[in-house]
């Protein structure tokens, strides 16, 4: 069994929990307001209480932020990218005590949880070669004439991060809007809080000043005001649609940059000729790991034809698994809201006639303390059923058969999400085929959960239910470019003496022998520009 260590205090713990204040400026804050206990959804134990924060709170952390922003944005790249590789050691260090924080506060299993706290840190890995990707461009446009192009940061900016992974998504923004020179506002989620409130600490010891780095926990006061704050220059935010789409809009309003992500309705695609034993170890893994809380599990199972083999090697894959927090074993779902509603989806899909091939609701009814919904697989005649269309965000997975791949694909693309999909075949061709036609902005081959790792960034389809405001994505180089301005310069230096260099300004004579020698040259590069506005009416 996993083995918790005594949690994280750091001279804010009491009674066995964590008091979860904010940290501004440098240092956690000591709060008299209002708290929210944090709760474990593997045995609804109380282990912290969190502050929730008042726009009192948030002008005193954006203020902090506002005056850092000079001196943090004034040291170079590379010096910022110095602290960064610190704070990657740290990680490092102390990935296992992170990753228990994440299995205590979140529910997944133990696997899942260090895998999330390493692919947070590939994020900082990445951010520490900020200095060899962001260079600018310089290019003589014309004669005498130079373009240059430099990325600033943008100033003070938001991450307003979800529930489901407390430290893999905050990790997407945090040390790339750094590097880049940004000074950067968390709202982690009032649920998850914990972990994040360790990582300020690292984050402080790495070398990050005070202001450059900042938490405020709580709930929709603080969110509104962070993003209507007139210093806060950009916010993203990673959470369901519903939300993303009114945090767009609201940030959009005050013409703020905004990125926020919304949820997922991610479809597979099950050929023929797939191999059976890998595909279905695949899917099985991609719909009920991590519990089915992420943007990326699989949510619909589309079978081109029959496919007995394939079906019941998912149904008894999945039955198989137990409920934990082991490797291997089915983490808790994160509140009783959410299985509530995981459960009423099975309910309802139950009494619209929908044929249930495996019931997790059992796991529900024998815990003894958690919240717990087992692997579920829907077996559905209709594609407009609602539990195919609309996201559950649990281990609920829906299946249909259709004759055609034209079929599969129309029920993919009629759905308003566009985040993932896959395909699974032995043929390249058919995957090509798929490729292309998918409507999802991370396509996967064989792969259930097809998450880009870096250089490659994450982000699903613009113009869907998965991505309001910016069309970047919202790691590796998308994050970079929301992250700062790109400025350009055009320069022209007169010449004190000379020959004219068709410019406006005047060229140093060449040597009588250079002029011989390069005369048909020079008279080419003499050649009027008439594309040039300088100097020029």
């Amino acid at each position: 069994m996993t083995v918790f260590p005594p949690l994280f205090f750091q001279g804010h713990g009491s009674g066995g929990m964590i008091v979860c204040e904010n940290f501004v400026d440098g240092q956690y804050q000591t709060s008299k307001g209002d708290y929210l206990p944090v709760k474990s959804p593997t045995d609804g134990v109380q282990i912290g209480k969190v502050y929730l924060s008042d726009a009192s709170d948030v002008s005193t952390a954006v203020a902090c932020a506002q005056r850092a922003f000079p001196a943090w944005s004034g040291m170079t790249m590379k010096a910022r990218a110095s602290i960064m590789f610190r704070f990657q050691h740290l990680m490092e260090q102390h990935a296992e005590e992170l990753a228990l924080l994440v299995v205590r506060e979140n529910g997944k299993n133990l696997a899942e949880a260090r895998a999330s706290v390493a692919k947070g840190n590939e994020t900082v890995e990445w951010a520490c070669g900020l200095p060899q990707m962001a260079q600018g461009k310089l290019l003589q446009v014309s004669r005498g004439v130079t373009c240059c192009d430099m990325r600033e940061a943008i100033g003070v900016v938001v991450s307003v991060c979800p529930l489901n992974f407390p430290i893999m998504c905050p990790m997407w923004t945090i040390p790339i809007a750094l590097t880049a020179g940004n000074c950067l506002i968390l709202k982690p989620s009032e649920k998850v809080p914990l972990t994040m409130h360790r990582v300020a600490a690292l984050l402080h010891e790495a070398g990050v000043p005070p202001g450059v780095f900042q938490t405020v926990n709580g709930q929709v006061e603080a969110v509104n005001a962070l993003i209507d704050h007139p210093l806060v220059r950009g916010v993203t935010f990673v959470g369901s649609s519903r939300v993303a789409e009114v945090v767009a809009e609201r940030a959009s309003r005050l013409n703020k940059r905004v990125l926020a992500m919304g949820g997922a309705k991610n479809h597979l695609v099950a050929l023929p000729d797939c191999h059976v034993e890998s595909a279905s170890s695949d899917i099985v893994a991609s719909f009920a790991g991590c519990a089915g809380q992420r943007c990326m599990a699989a949510t619909v199972l589309i079978l081109i034809g029959e496919q007995a083999s394939l079906l019941e090697a998912v149904i008894r894959k999945a039955g198989a698994l137990t409920p934990g927090v082991e490797p291997g074993q089915v983490g808790a779902i994160i509140d009783a809201i959410s299985q509530e509603r995981i459960l009423r989806y099975i309910d309802e899909a139950e009494k619209q006639g929908v044929t249930l091939l495996l019931d997790g609701r059992g796991w529900a009814q024998a815990a003894k303390a958690g919240t717990w919904v087992g692997p579920t697989i829907l077996l559905h005649t209709r594609a407009d059923d609602e539990a195919m269309r609309e996201e559950i965000f649990g281990p609920v997975l829906s299946v249909i058969r259709v004759a055609t791949w034209e079929e599969a694909l129309a029920i993919e693309a009629s759905n308003p999400h566009g985040n993932a999909a896959c395909v699974y075949t032995t043929v390249g061709a058919h995957a090509q085929f798929f490729e292309t036609r998918f409507r999802a902005g991370m396509i996967g081959v064989n792969v259930g959960v097809p998450v880009p790792r870096e250089p490659f960034s994450f982000g699903g389809l613009f113009g869907t239910r998965s991505k309001y405001g910016s069309m970047v994505d919202i790691t590796g180089e998308g994050c970079l470019e929301f992250m700062t301005n790109k400025r350009k310069i055009t320069s022209k230096w007169a010449f004190p003496e000379g020959e004219s260099n068709g410019a406006g300004g005047r060229a140093a004579p060449l040597a009588e022998g250079g002029k011989k020698e390069l005369d048909q040259g020079v008279r080419q590069a003499h050649a009027p520009d008439r594309a040039s506005f300088v100097g020029a009416m």
